[in-house]
């Protein structure tokens, strides 16, 4: 029942979310919400931006590669530096070059992968100046991306798709400052730690036991991983740390803040494009897969672990409560789990190299469907664009025709970019596994045999690759090895789909819209959610199937449970 009652509550939110934060979102990027226009303005001024200034895709793309390449650098050097910097009360030294180098990259690319943990490896500095901010920045980025690609369907005949820097600034500025300001505050009434105080030693009178209790600004940090859906954590456990996670409403406050505005997206594209029943079209085949996977992974886990039937040890009816926090249950920490790998977040509240193998894969194969149910802030509509655009193609071939979508003819250009974008996440994903499971030093790195060790693998590459950044548990990811080849996935998996995408805009807002008529396949009804929703599963079926096959599935057959 309180399960139920809290799938209502999301409903409720996020359907307030679609039409009220998508509107704000629409009147902050077509520069009539100017509110915040004392902040805004001096922006401007500093980078030396005029807000009427226009790029093409071309010098958009490079705008954003540079400004990532400039963060990239920042963050790296206070990590190399935080030894000798302030604000580092543990007195942690430098972070070793290729940890600091992967998480430079990591949390640029909107992925917060960490192979380290938090408490015992970042200042405070390191904390706010550089994970913090990039949580809001790298999110920034992929908003802006997304507003330009949503110009290229609404422009007609135009050379331009906006400019980089003046959308950055108001995506950060006018929609994730706000927002997490007042969920920060919401935190740390729940008991979240916000503070800069040095960890607290504390002695257990019961049992004589002495410890250090890690405390630091936590509760800021916490917000913006989830509304940016960035993931990381300040603690190696995440939101399992109820210093991070103090209570159920923060748990639902987590899992709301990841989707309401990816949900929001939906309506901002339906709205920019001139026609609402578009952005719900796409809003409903994100539902279905997020629906689907959701029940995948509540029914697997509820099932119990498979270890302790072996064992004879009866559940009692509670599922798989193995690496769950028990003021979480079962239910709940499915739903936040999913949530957190259905989107790019990775933020997690159990540990799912503890789950049920069919659990497991729900979780996995999530990321493999490219992230856009709903995906990330601005990463999944893009991401399910590109497979619109792939799927409108495919239409147009059924019924002998050019295709069109709303409005613009998809051609040879357009489908290349979008199968482009569309496949280089599980290409990538899968080379650097095959490297991995084929060498020693990769093989190392599991602390499972078998196909549970080759899921970690295959479920680490994914992560990076997808920007999602959870982590299976159960791989030794702080090596050389893994530190640079996941860098590898990490950059390809951003910019490898940034690129084509925003080329894929440029070449759309040039073209003349073209009237509609008979043969036009609509895509603002069901037929189009059906086949949308397929071709999403096909593709995501036909590059994963195989490696799956050795990983979580021939788990579950072991186990007798087929």
């Amino acid at each position: 029942m309180a399960f139920a009652l809290t799938i209502v509550v999301m409903v409720v939110v996020l359907g307030l979310c679609w039409r009220f934060l998508g509107s704000y979102m629409v009147a902050v990027y077509e520069g009539r919400s100017r509110w915040l226009s004392w902040l805004e303005r001096p922006i401007y001024r500093a980078l030396k931006v005029s807000p009427e200034s226009e790029q093409t895709w071309q010098r958009y793309a490079a705008s954003v590669v540079g400004f990532t390449a400039v963060a990239l650098l920042v963050t790296y050097g206070i990590f190399r530096l935080q030894g000798s910097l302030p604000f580092n009360p543990q007195h942690f030294g430098a972070v070793r070059a290729d940890t600091a180098w992967n998480t430079s990259v990591s949390f640029v690319t909107n992925t917060n992968w960490q192979s380290y943990s938090g408490e015992t490896t970042m200042s405070y500095l390191s904390q706010m100046g550089s994970l913090a901010v990039q949580n809001f920045l790298s999110a920034a980025v992929g908003m802006a991306v997304a507003i330009a690609l949503v110009r290229g369907f609404a422009r007609k005949g135009s050379p331009t798709i906006g400019n980089f820097w003046v959308d950055l600034v108001r995506g950060t500025v006018y929609v994730l400052l706000p927002i997490a300001f007042v969920a920060a505050l919401v935190f740390v009434g729940q008991g979240a730690v916000q503070t800069l105080a040095g960890a607290a030693p504390i002695h257990n009178e019961l049992n004589g036991v002495s410890q250090v209790l890690g405390r630091g600004p936590m509760a800021s940090q916490e917000v913006i991983k989830q509304l940016g859906t960035n993931g990381g954590g300040f603690f190696n456990a995440n939101g399992a740390n109820p210093l991070e996670n103090p209570t159920g409403l923060t748990n639902l406050m987590s899992v709301l803040l990841i989707l309401c505005i990816p949900v929001a997206f939906t309506y901002v594209f339906g709205k920019m494009v001139f026609s609402t029943r578009q952005g719900l079209a796409i809003l409903a085949v994100m539902t279905v897969l997020f629906a689907g996977w959701l029940t995948m992974a509540a029914v697997a886990e509820h099932q119990g672990s498979p270890a302790m039937a072996a064992a004879g040890i009866s559940d009692a009816g509670i599922g798989n409560m193995e690496g769950k926090e028990t003021r979480f249950g079962v239910l709940s920490s499915s739903l936040y789990n999913v949530t957190s790998t259905q989107t790019s977040t990775g933020s997690v509240d159990s540990a799912a190299d503890s789950y049920t193998p069919v659990g497991g894969f729900a979780m996995l194969t999530g990321m493999m469907l490219g992230e856009v149910s709903p995906g990330g802030v601005g990463t999944g509509l893009y991401g399910i664009l590109l497979f619109a655009v792939i799927t409108v193609f495919i239409g147009g071939l059924m019924v002998g025709r050019t295709p069109e979508y709303l409005g613009k003819k998809i051609q040879g250009r357009e489908v290349k970019l979008a199968a482009l974008g569309v496949l280089v996440m599980p290409i990538t994903v899968l080379v650097l596994t095959a490297i991995a499971a084929a060498i020693g030093v990769g093989r190392a790195g599991p602390l499972n045999a078998g196909p549970h060790g080759f899921s970690e693998i295959l479920y680490a590459y994914t992560s990076q690759t997808n920007n999602n950044g959870s982590g299976f548990g159960g791989l030794s990811a702080n090596t050389p090895f893994y530190n640079i080849t996941g860098t590898v996935g990490l950059l390809l998996g951003r910019f490898g789909m940034i690129i084509p995408v925003l080329a894929l805009a440029g070449s759309l807002a040039a073209k003349k819209p073209v009237a509609a008529g008979l043969g036009t396949f609509r895509t603002d009804k069901p037929m189009f959610v059906g086949l949308l929703t397929g071709v999403v599963l096909i593709v995501g079926a036909l590059t994963f199937l195989p490696a799956l096959a050795l990983g979580p599935l021939v788990e579950q057959v072991s186990h007798g449970f087929f």
